[in-house]
């Protein structure tokens, strides 16, 4: 299962959030620098209002929504790349998640300390860029150092990295995440290996007020951040506030609903978050519907039938011989994969097939 990490600096609301999130009381969250020093982790369930819609056609109980991985990492300080703080610990922790969700604080509280004084989300974004930036420039400096000498005799693995080392450096040195250097496709896969923290795809957290959620569009703190994530990171940014969504753990959907109506708003910024970073990670969904269960299944952006089928057994996998898929918006018009068929809109798949998101499937194989 992929992993996404929550980052930003002590006291924005991270582990807050991660509890919302997680639907869980599972990380601690006070008003102190490094309340969290090892990170927790949970499982996440895609909000997804379609498997509400397949559940009234295929006239089942259960439903079974598609997961990822949530992982929240300590706070970061200026200096973390030199060891400040958690630094080394933080930055390790980085590495191994496949997407980040930084959490950038919105809202001005005297009652909750912010690390440099006042609130100022760019600089602190910027904060947390150099520190990953000037630990990812050490690594590729190191790696060049140590692939040089492999190049020169030739080699054709060390060459092709110290062709993608040699672009990166002045990129990093400039301040630059790994992410928006120009680089191929083939450059990459190269680069792949060299686990940079910059070169993760993220995603804005933007953690505002209670009292700002129904207004958060006008909020001068988060059109800044939208501003220069779209600049900066080419990524998006969403609005939560971490507060309300710890709030609304306790509470059953009915009176969460209820809750978000009298703020003035319709959905939980948790929900377009999760989702966000669902796709952030490249992960689509396709669904099995039946009288049994209605599911949500997981697949990469561009996988075939077999490679789909593959995840719910391998087996499927192995033995494919073709898909029965409908799209979802066409079995919701029709009503009824019986009306689908009718209109010629329910169709036989081979093992090219690039499965769609919303694709609803039926596998047959033999092993």
């Amino acid at each position: 299962m992929l992993k996404a990490g929550i980052v930003g600096l002590p006291n924005v609301g991270k582990s807050t959030l991660f509890n919302a999130v997680t639907r869980t009381r599972k990380a601690q969250a006070a008003n102190y620098p490094f309340c969290t020093i090892d990170p927790n982790v949970g499982i996440v369930t895609v909000p997804d209002e379609r498997l509400g819609v397949l559940q009234k056609i295929a006239k089942t109980n259960v439903i079974i929504p598609a997961a990822i991985e949530f992982v929240d990492i300590a706070g970061l300080v200026k200096g973390a790349a030199s060891g400040e703080g958690l630094g080394n610990k933080f930055l390790s922790h980085i590495r191994e998640v496949d997407a980040v969700v930084q959490v950038v604080r919105c809202f001005e509280d005297a009652d909750i300390h912010h690390v440099a004084g006042n609130v100022d989300p760019v600089r602190d974004i910027e904060t947390i860029t150099t520190e990953l930036v000037l630990a990812d420039l050490e690594g590729v400096t190191k790696r060049l150092e140590k692939v040089a000498k492999d190049a020169k005799r030739g080699d054709k693995e060390a060459l092709a990295e110290q062709a993608v080392l040699v672009k990166l450096k002045p990129h990093l040195d400039a301040g630059k995440p790994a992410i928006t250097c120009e680089l191929t496709p083939e450059d990459r896969v190269v680069a792949r290996a060299f686990w940079l923290m910059t070169d993760k795809r993220t995603i804005f957290a933007c953690n505002v007020k209670e009292s700002d959620l129904a207004t958060a569009e006008t909020n001068p703190f988060v059109l800044k951040v939208r501003e220069y994530a779209q600049n900066h990171f080419g990524c998006e940014a969403v609005v939560i506030s971490a507060q309300i969504e710890s709030d609304l753990v306790d509470l059953t959907e009915e009176e969460a609903k209820a809750f978000l109506l009298e703020l003035g708003v319709k959905e939980s910024g948790v929900g377009a978050l999760i989702r966000g970073t669902y796709h952030l990670l490249g992960l689509r969904t396709y669904f099995t519907a039946g009288e049994k269960e209605v599911r949500a299944w997981t697949i990469h952006a561009g996988d075939t039938a077999p490679k789909a089928a593959g995840v719910i057994h391998s087996d499927f996998e192995r033995g494919f011989i073709k898909a029965e898929t409908v799209a979802y918006k066409d079995l919701v018009s029709c009503g009824s994969v019986a009306a689908a068929r009718e209109k010629g809109l329910y169709r036989m798949e081979g093992k090219e097939y690039v499965v769609a998101d919303g694709d609803v499937l039926l596998f047959k194989f033999n092993v």
